[in-house]
This record gives structure tokens, C-alpha cells and sequence, in this order.
């Protein structure tokens, strides 16, 4: 099986952290940078800053975990999807803009490949894990609170990853499809 992760900022790089030991090889796609305030809610030590994130988290996995992974340091766009989830037997989408979102989900729908995806309220209340023929992605774009930058929602971010990352454990070993609601209530 192969798993692509579509976006490893706060959610997608901790998520693919705890995916590290499945039965499955991981693949990674973000064109963005690490910054030295993502190190506050990141899975990325302070030797990844300026590099790209997805070729820093294929670097770390491989280096602390022995865990190869596939990277594509790239924006995905409709015109390229096809190439980088060639072969993918599951999107899972953490990317935090509309266009992004909707890339996986149209790719998804057109494909057959399953997809998933999570995300974080703007105030950093609720997290969300929803699939892919369930989900419908807000697609005002409008920027909410950021609730990566300065760790302040930090333990809240790796319980919604930690749900995410167990969604997708169970859907590679069952292939069931259990969407997700994680609230601080």
C-alpha cells in the first residue's frame, strides 16, 4: 500500500511521524519551507529550517526511524496530482487552503482512490477527520486565527493528528472508513 500525504505542516508532519511503522510506504508532497516558528508546532528540528518540508520529513524519517519515504518537494496542482499520486492507495490531505483541498478531493473523486482528510478550526477548537465522500471543504479560504505558529494549541494539534494517523492505521488494516470529530470539550 502506499500513502501519500498531501501537506506536512503542524497536522500532516506528526501525522506522518506516527504513520511511520505501518505496513505501508509513505510518500510526501509540500513545496513549502521550514521556518523557524513552525519548530514550535512541527515535527522538524531546527537542522530542517530552510529546506523543504517534505524533503526535511523524508530526511528525518529515514534518519531516526529507518523509514524511507518518496518526496515531492512541489505545489500540488490539478496539473500535476496525477503525476505525484501515481500509484497512491491513499490521499491523505492536511493541507490548510481550499484550492489545495480541492485538488485531492477532485483527483479522488475521478480516480477511485480513497481519500481523507483533516484539518484544524481557525480558533484551534475543533479538529476534523473527515473522508473523502463526506467531505465537503469550506471553500471561502478565508484566514482564520493561525493556530500553528506559536505552539499554543500545540498538545490539541497532536491529538487531531494522532486521531488522523489512527483513521489511517485502521484503514490499512481493516480498510474501514471511521470519520473523526476532536473537540477540547
Amino acid at each position: 500500500m502506499l500513502i501519500l500525504f498531501c501537506g506536512v505542516g503542524a497536522l500532516g508532519s506528526t501525522a506522518v511521524t506516527l504513520c511511520r511503522t505501518l505496513p505501508a510506504k509513505l510518500s510526501i508532497v509540500d513545496f513549502d519551507r521550514v521556518e523557524s516558528k513552525n519548530l514550535l508546532s512541527q515535527a522538524y528540528t531546527r537542522q530542517a529550517v530552510g529546506k523543504n518540508k517534505a524533503e526535511a520529513l523524508k530526511l528525518q524519517l529515514r534518519t531516526f526511524y529507518g523509514v524511507d519515504a518518496t518526496a515531492f518537494p512541489v505545489r500540488l496542482t490539478a496539473d500535476n496530482v496525477a503525476t505525484v499520486a501515481a500509484g497512491a492507495d491513499l490521499l491523505v490531505d492536511c493541507f490548510d487552503n481550499a484550492a489545495s483541498r480541492l485538488v485531492v478531493r477532485d483527483f479522488a473523486a475521478s480516480t477511485g482512490v480513497p481519500s481523507v482528510h483533516a484539518g484544524l478550526s481557525g480558533d484551534g477548537t475543533f479538529g476534523l477527520v473527515r473522508w473523502g465522500e463526506r467531505f465537503v471543504p469550506d471553500e471561502s479560504d478565508e484566514p482564520g486565527q493561525a493556530t500553528c505558529v506559536d505552539g499554543e494549541h500545540l498538545p490539541f494539534i497532536g491529538l487531531v493528528a494522532a486521531r488522523l494517523a489512527t483513521v489511517v492505521a485502521q484503514f490499512v488494516r481493516t480498510g474501514d472508513r471511521a470519520d473523526s470529530l476532536v473537540t477540547l470539550a
